[in-house]
């Protein structure tokens, strides 16, 4: 038996998640893409990515502990499901499923492996191995924005050709034409409070943790460069000025060295001139 009525499927900690790791995602992109790496800005990049990583872990532990669609045995991860579920699109074939269908499952899952990636490539790039990882870190955060819009463009197909208002179920968590034994009797407020703390308790030790000066951040006893701070600046200014001033002291001293010899020349021919001078003198004599 099923109900026109609106039930609910996603509890409140996955709706969470869902909205916090499309945010920080965004937000780290967008700063990556717009403001450059050498600004003090560019470290609140790393700083959500980092965040964004923690996140992800939470919704590890709850695709084990949470409500039934939350876990990750309701995800529809078998290939032939995905394969069915693109040629029934084809096909026209509308079936629709309760939780998250072969597209989403198969997305959610290849975006959380991509975060966790770009969080462990960001952390190694920030303990001296830029270099070496920072193109796998572009390349996970471009295959991130592939896959969340082919994301997108799935809900939105699948509003068109159901007009059943899914888009809104990530808000209210719930669904229409459902059976009611798919129910899932709470929302658990309580441990979505419990999330919401978890990741305040974090971004503030992020925060409190982070020098904006230095630009570095004492990770659990890790200190993370996250960009080059002012102090390093002021110093590379001293130490180009202090290079300058060295090597006008060099000109200088190499000036009056010259100086020194022209004028030790100077000094030679005027003796020997001085003593030619007295020998003739002393041959006129004798005449």
């Amino acid at each position: 038996m099923s109900t026109s009525r609106k039930q609910l499927v996603y509890d409140i900690p996955m709706r969470l998640f869902h909205w916090l790791f499309a945010g920080l995602f965004v937000t780290a992109f967008f700063i990556t893409k717009t403001i450059d790496d050498d600004s003090p800005t560019f470290s609140y990049h790393m700083l959500a990515g980092l965040l964004l990583g923690f996140i992800v872990l939470l919704r590890i532990l709850w695709g084990f502990l949470g409500a039934r669609y939350s876990l990750f045995s309701s995800f529809a991860l078998h290939p032939k499901d995905l394969f069915s579920y693109f040629t029934g699109i084809l096909a026209g074939d509308k079936r629709k499923w309760v939780g998250h269908n072969p597209a989403s499952s198969w997305a959610a899952i290849i975006m959380m492996i991509l975060a966790l990636g770009l969080g462990i490539t960001g952390y190694l790039m920030s303990t001296g191995y830029k270099e070496t990882f920072e193109d796998l870190h572009e390349l996970l955060a471009n295959g991130f924005l592939v896959v969340a819009l082919m994301h997108i463009a799935g809900l939105a197909l699948h509003v068109i050709r159901h007009r059943d208002g899914l888009i809104f179920s990530m808000f209210d968590g719930a669904k229409s034409d459902l059976p009611i034994s798919a129910v899932i009797p709470s929302s658990r407020p309580f441990i979505g409070l419990i999330f919401l703390g978890l990741v305040a308790t974090f971004s503030i030790h992020l925060m409190k943790n982070f020098d904006s000066q230095k630009r570095t951040l004492n990770f659990f006893g890790t200190t993370l460069q996250l960009g080059e701070g002012e102090e390093e600046g002021s110093e590379g200014d001293e130490g180009n000025e202090r290079q300058g001033s060295e090597s006008e002291d060099k000109i200088t001293e190499s000036k009056k060295e010259n100086e020194n010899v022209v004028n030790s020349e100077k000094s030679s021919n005027e003796q020997s001139d001085q003593s030619e001078q007295n020998n003739a003198d002393e041959d006129g004599d004798d005449d």
